[in-house]
């Protein structure tokens, strides 16, 4: 292998667990649209168009070179743009595309422009070359990491460039199963790769936390407001992406990789198989629980927390930012065991005892792993906790304790005024670009 090669490419541990995931999702989207499009009048376009896409992303993610990078990055959106359209005809799935490439076009112009910093100041092409250099202190690379972070944040839909993402459900299923669990995590792949700047600045850290923190929770409240499949899984991946920047920003970017993974495989599966979401049977979990059963609950999420901390080798009462990711463990666990003791507490704590702990074993052994496989990188580095990070967990707690126990409002009184106009606020901040929404039959041209 020359010299040129190694240079222009670095397959490191991130770029083969990349295009290890890529690979086996594009898979799986590939055996789905062969029956799914089968019929298609743009049939063998769409598989030309997705091969091609796979195989840029694999270059984006191993690429070693800042042209070969932004190259690839920039064609894998174009790309994807063009699988999301699909269909010019269809007024409302082209204006979709427009909405998202506006915004790809934005990132790329913020990222080149970052580029640029950082070969000005290092005389780098090399990214490996590049962050190793001892340019830490100087003056242009704060502006190159903030311009780098929102070219991350119009890849990865973060607030408030989410607009993009919950304008995209007119795509095809298959589309927006490699949207959501390939191409929409690019933009934490992208602050992985230049981790070791980001962590000799700590308050660059500390903002990428806030940001992502914002993100997820109101990703996540503006799930809960959904009625349609796609658009709650939308949202749902803006969330999840949001907890992705925050583990990024805690220092924890072996954590924030296994998430993304585990994200990536989860969601894929949902879109496609969100035709069928309509006849599940759900459970009823009975908000607001019932004192029993909301304490054997803490028990249980006490439980899993003792196991992932196990598993992954952490303190369960660490000094550092990890403590973040216990509480997120306690909180999950905590939430999983309410499902199975809704119904018969007593009789079912033995059982949700034993699932959680596994919950929390899979949860600390699946970032164990991933921490295991990129220790070369030496990308595990905690911070110091600060304010922000105790406030921030103190809103995942009081979130969490609202979503649970919200409901009480019906029983007991009318919910106050800023309550229902905070919601009907987050419903229309939640909402897809009007001229990417398909309102009447009659405007479903799809030929």
């Amino acid at each position: 292998m020359n010299n040129k090669f190694l240079v222009i490419f670095n397959v490191d541990p991130l770029a083969m667990i990349m295009v290890s995931l890529v690979a086996f999702i594009g898979l799986c989207v590939g055996s789905f649209a062969m029956r799914y499009l089968k019929g298609d009048t743009k049939y063998q376009a769409f598989f030309v168009q997705l091969t091609l896409l796979i195989g840029s992303v694999s270059v984006m993610v191993s690429a070693d070179n800042l042209i070969l990078l932004f190259i690839a990055w920039c064609l894998s959106n174009v790309l994807l743009v063009k699988l999301m359209i699909h269909k010019s005809s269809w007024k409302a799935a082209k204006a979709s595309g427009v909405l998202a490439f506006k915004n790809y076009l934005l990132g790329a112009a913020c990222m080149a422009a970052a580029f640029v910093l950082l070969y000005y100041v290092t005389d780098e092409t090399s990214v490996q070359e590049l962050v190793k250099s001892n340019h830490s202190a100087a003056p242009l690379i704060l502006p190159a990491l903030s311009l780098l972070l929102i070219g991350a944040m119009t890849q990865s839909a973060i607030w408030t460039f989410h607009r993009w993402l919950t304008s995209s459900l007119n795509s095809p299923t298959p589309v927006s199963a490699i949207m959501h669990a390939g191409l929409v995590n690019g933009g934490g792949i992208l602050l992985t790769r230049f981790a070791p700047l980001y962590l000799q600045h700590s308050r660059v850290l500390t903002a990428i936390f806030v940001i992502g923190m914002t993100t997820a929770l109101l990703g996540t409240l503006w799930k809960l407001m959904q009625s349609d499949v796609k658009r709650m899984l939308a949202c749902s991946t803006m969330a999840q992406m949001g907890f992705m920047f925050a583990q990024i920003g805690l220092g924890l970017f072996p954590a924030a990789v296994a998430h993304l993974v585990w994200h990536g495989l989860f969601k894929a599966y949902l879109f496609l198989g969100s035709g069928g979401a309509a006849q599940e049977k759900r459970f009823d979990l009975r908000y607001p629980p019932k004192p029993l059963a909301f304490m054997c609950a803490l028990v249980c999420g006490t439980v899993g927390r003792f196991g992932f901390a196990f598993a992954s080798g952490k303190s369960w009462a660490a000094g550092d930012t990890t403590l973040v990711l216990m509480l997120v463990s306690f909180l999950s666990a905590s939430q999983f065991a309410l499902s199975i003791l809704s119904r018969q507490t007593v009789k079912n704590l033995i059982p949700a005892l034993i699932f959680t702990s596994l919950f929390g074993l899979l949860y600390g052994g699946s970032v164990q792993l991933i921490t295991w496989v990129m220790k070369p990188m030496q990308l595990m580095q905690p911070q110091p906790l600060n304010g922000f990070h105790i406030a921030g967990m103190l809103a995942l707690i009081v979130t969490w304790l609202f979503t649970l126990f919200s409901s009480l409002y019906k029983k007991t009184s009318k919910p106050p005024a800023w309550m229902l106009k905070g919601y009907v606020a987050a419903l229309n901040a939640s909402q897809p670009a009007p001229s990417t929404v398909t309102s009447h039959h009659n405007q479903y041209t799809y030929i």
